[in-house]
C-alpha cells in the first residue's frame, strides 16, 4: 500500500483546518469569558474572597486543631524508682503484658519457672495487683509498659 503525495497534501489540509477550528473555538470563549467578566466581576471577586478566606480557615484549623505529637515512650522512670522495680521485673512485666505463659518467660530469660514466680509475686506486691491482668492493666496505667 503506496501513500501518494497527494494523500499527504489532504492530511496537511486537514490539520491546518484542524487548528484554525480550536483557534476559531478559543477566541469565541475567550470573547464569552470577557463578557462573563464584565458583566459578573463583582460576584467573581466575591468568589474569589470567600475561596482565600475558606483556604486560610482550612490551614489555620489543621495548624491550630492539631494534635500534639505524643511523647516518646520513656517507661516512666519515676514511678519505676518510687515502686523498686528491678530491670528483670520490667522485663517479667513486659512479657506478662504481650502473653506470654511463665514457661515461655523462663525460656526466654534463661531462668527456672520458680524465679518467674518469684519475680511476679514480687511485681504482685508492687503494683498491688491479683492477677496477671491487673499487674498489665497497673503497669500501662503507670506508663512502667507501652
Amino acid at each position: 500500500m503506496r501513500i501518494g503525495v497527494e494523500h499527504i497534501g489532504g492530511w496537511r489540509r486537514i490539520l491546518i483546518y484542524g487548528v484554525l477550528f480550536a483557534l476559531g473555538v478559543l477566541l469565541l470563549e475567550w470573547i464569552d469569558y470577557q463578557r462573563l467578566v464584565r458583566a459578573r466581576s463583582s460576584d467573581i471577586w466575591l468568589f474569589l474572597v470567600a475561596a482565600g478566606f475558606l483556604v486560610l480557615g482550612i490551614y489555620l484549623g489543621g495548624r491550630l486543631l492539631r494534635a500534639p505529637a505524643p511523647r516518646p515512650f520513656d517507661g516512666n522512670p519515676r514511678a519505676r524508682a518510687q515502686l523498686g522495680i528491678s530491670d528483670r521485673e520490667l522485663t517479667v512485666l513486659e512479657a506478662l503484658a504481650a502473653g506470654k505463659s511463665n514457661r515461655q518467660i523462663a525460656d526466654a530469660l534463661h531462668v527456672s519457672p520458680n524465679t518467674v514466680k518469684t519475680h511476679l509475686a514480687n511485681l504482685y506486691a508492687k503494683l498491688d495487683a491479683e492477677r496477671r491482668t491487673d499487674a498489665v492493666a497497673r503497669g500501662r496505667a503507670l506508663g512502667l509498659i507501652p
